[in-house]
This record gives structure tokens, sequence and C-alpha cells, in this order.
């Protein structure tokens, strides 16, 4: 199944435009800790043979030393699992986060331990792995399989991001393989060309073929991970549309 992250208004319609097997909304703004507001659609939603992934707040750092942020990250992650399940949406996204003070970064791991106790909910939780960050706990596999090694007996699943993989400096050689090696599954596939350097620590999305990645390593990477792909690419509908094509097209 094959989709694109749309503008939260109109799903449905957002998904026919694209030819879209599913879809990826935010159903708050992602630079706000404000809380979701009820939908006037949630039951068309939720009735809908759809599936819809629902991406938290950027904002969201479960890792981090002050607070100020953890504390609202972890209120804004049950705040948006609760308004995802009054959707049925599939699951939540959610970047993995960095220790940002003097600490360890093994205390984002723990700290991430934590806030899956805090949080109460049925709603699917998928871990996403980020571009940057020099104490980030999902950038680089082998401190994946250190979190994975600490919170794997959750119900939580992982989101593998190309542009994140690329930017972040994680070779693509057998990538999915050593992923798979500490989580055991891809339950969602992110797949955004770059518009910066392999190990650029930028999170820029392309459209696939215009950005820094080889077509071949995103093909490979597609076929290996065995999962629903999100594209995030920019533009409108018809730009998605030939990204989306473009996906399908490996499977025919």
């Amino acid at each position: 199944m094959v989709g694109a992250h749309v503008p939260g208004g109109d799903p449905l319609g957002e998904a026919e435009a694209r030819d879209a097997d599913l879809v990826q909304i935010f159903l708050s703004n992602p630079q706000s800790w404000k809380k979701p507001s009820p939908r006037p659609d949630a039951t068309e939603l939720r009735e809908s043979e759809l599936p819809i992934y629902v991406h938290s707040p950027y904002l969201i750092n479960v890792c981090a030393d002050n607070n100020r942020v953890r504390i609202p990250s972890r209120k804004i992650l049950q705040d948006t699992c609760d308004a995802a399940s009054e959707i049925g949406a599939e699951a939540v996204v959610v970047h993995g986060g960095h220790v940002t003070g003097e600490g360890p970064q093994e205390e984002g791991i723990d700290r991430w331990r934590k806030a899956l106790d805090a949080t109460d909910t049925e709603m699917r939780i998928l871990i996403e792995n980020t571009a940057g960050g020099d104490k980030a706990v999902a950038r680089r596999v082998e401190w994946i399989g250190k979190l994975w090694e600490e919170i794997g007996g959750y119900d939580v699943g992982f989101v593998l991001d190309t542009c994140h993989s690329w930017a972040g400096g994680e070779p693509f050689d057998e990538l999915v393989e050593r992923i798979l090696v500490h989580t055991g599954k891809i339950d969602l596939l992110h797949v955004n060309d770059s518009k910066d350097p392999f190990d650029s620590r930028r999170d820029r999305h392309e459209n696939i073929g215009k950005g820094q990645i080889p077509t071949d390593l995103l093909a490979r990477t597609i076929l290996d991970a065995d999962a629903p792909v999100v594209v995030e690419t920019p533009g409108g509908a018809q730009e998605q549309a030939a990204d989306i094509a473009w996906v399908k097209a490996l499977f025919n």
C-alpha cells in the first residue's frame, strides 16, 4: 500500500486526488503544544476503509533533559493518541528525539521507557528514525538497537525514513536488514528523496529522483522493507501522485 502525507482538512478527498492507498495527516499544528480539536468528520474517517496514519507534532522530544519540554512532550503524545483513536487511525508516528543536556545518550533511552509507561492508550506508537542530533536515540542503527533493547517489550513499531537515514549518515548497504535485526519489523516506510548530501544532518525532503539519493538505493530499500509506504514529498497532489506512481511501479 502506497500513499502520502496530505493536508488534514479532507483526507479522503486528498487520497483520491493522488491515487493513494493510505494517507498520513497531522491532527493539530505540528509546531504547537495545543491539544488536537475534535473533528466533525471523525465518524466518517473512522468508518472509512482508507488507512490513516497520524504524525505527532514535531515539538515532541521525550528524551529532553528540560522538564518544560519532556513533560509537555508526553502530554501531547497522549493527546495525539487519544485524537487518533477518535478517527480510527492505524497508528501514531513520533520522532525518536535526542538528549539535549550534558547527560549521556543512554538517558534518552530510559526516558522513552518512562514516556511509554506514562502513556495510556491502545493506539500503536511508531518511532521514527531522525536525521540529526548528536545524542539522538534513533538516528544510527546501533542506537535504534539499544533503544529496542529497552522498549522492545512494549507494543511499539518502527518507521524508517529514507531522507533521515541519508541525511543522518546511515549507509544504505543492507540498511533494512540491519534494522530488522533489532526491531524485527518495519511498520511504515517514509520514502523521501533528500535535497542535501549524505550525512548533512539536514532534514529537507525532495521529490523522488530530484534529490541526492540514488533511485536504485530508494528502490532497494522499498522492496526490502516490505512495509506500507508514505511519501512526504514537496508539492501538491500532482507531484505526490507522481511519487506514488513511481513507488507502485516497482511492484509491477
